[in-house]
Parts: structure tokens; C-alpha cells; sequence
């Protein structure tokens, strides 16, 4: 696996090899010694599998507690992925990340713990599967305003139409107003 560096230091892109011939493919997504030795040395606790269709923009969310770090690939279709530090004492603090991840790049992101994760799905339709560090707990979970100025993320939206959102990320908090990490 090969890693890609980012403008934040703490979020990394994962490259994995792929073999392939006319039958198909094959790649390593996940080794836990390779990841703990190159990108972090957590342990993931959870594994999530998500299926959106074009325009569905999920997030940006983080937990306040049960702080989950992720890490995210697409096994089919393409999002547009996104990784803000929330953490206050961080040089990058109130930046992010944004990248393309697709079933046919084959890429993953790691998005560790103080940091808020949102997508937006730019094909008809993507399946987004991930593992975090720790467990869901909604009752300890933020959702920041997708299009705040202030964090000033360029969506890549599909004909720039509208996303669609849950209720929940219609009312998401201003960066400004969203609590953060020490």
C-alpha cells in the first residue's frame, strides 16, 4: 500500500496495489500491522457499510465522546469525502481535507479521532463501507453545517444542484458555534 500525504499531517490517503487481469482483481484493503506500523496504531471496534444515491450528502459529523476515528474507502461509485480538524489545539485547526474516493481509484481515507466526516455522493449511486475506533453513540454526535463559510469546502457538487440531507444536517451548527476538541 502506498501512502498520500495531505495538508493536514494527521490525514492520510491509502493507495493499496492492485492485481489484476481479464478475470478481475484483487487488493488488500485493510492489514492491522501494516496500518499500525505506517498510518496509526489504533484498533477499530465497528465496521459500517452505507448505500446513497446522487446528490445524498451525509454530514459532516464527529462524537464529542465515543470519538471515533475512520477509516473510508468506496466499494462502488464516487463520493466526494471530506475530513475537518476539530481540534482546537491543532495547528490546522478549522481545516480540511477533500477528496475523491471511488470504487474504480480504490482509495481509502483515514480520518482520525477530532475530526468532523461528511460525503456527498456524486454518482447515481455509491456504497461507502468504513471502520472506526470506537462505537456509534448518537447521543454524543455533532453535526456541523456543510456549507458554513467559514470552513469554505468545495462540494464538487453534480450540476451544481442542491444536495439532499437528513434533518438532522439541515440544521447543523456553524463552525463557530460547534463545540471542539482540546
Amino acid at each position: 500500500m502506498n501512502i498520500i500525504e495531505t495538508s493536514i499531517p494527521d490525514v492520510k490517503i491509502i493507495e493499496p496495489k492492485v492485481f489484476g487481469d481479464e478475470r478481475g482483481f484483487f487488493l488488500e484493503t485493510f492489514r492491522v500491522d501494516w496500518f499500525k506500523a505506517n498510518v496509526a496504531d489504533v484498533t477499530f471496534v465497528q465496521d459500517n457499510h452505507s448505500k446513497s444515491s446522487q446528490g445524498i450528502l451525509r454530514g459532516l459529523h464527529y462524537q464529542l465522546k465515543n470519538t471515533q476515528g475512520k477509516l473510508v474507502r468506496v466499494t462502488s461509485g464516487e463520493v466526494y469525502d471530506v475530513a475537518v480538524d476539530m481540534r482546537k489545539s491543532s495547528p490546522t485547526y478549522g481545516q480540511h481535507v477533500g477528496v475523491i474516493l471511488s470504487g474504480e481509484n480504490k482509495r481509502q481515507l483515514w480520518v482520525p479521532e477530532g475530526f468532523a466526516h461528511g460525503f456527498y455522493v456524486r454518482s447515481e449511486s455509491a456504497e461507502f463501507v468504513y471502520k472506526c475506533t470506537d462505537y456509534y453513540a448518537p447521543e454524543h454526535e455533532v453535526s456541523l453545517l456543510w456549507n458554513d463559510p467559514a470552513l469554505n469546502i468545495q462540494w464538487t457538487l453534480v450540476d451544481e444542484i442542491l444536495p439532499s440531507l437528513s434533518a438532522k444536517d439541515e440544521v447543523g451548527l456553524l463552525f463557530k458555534d460547534a463545540p471542539s476538541f482540546s
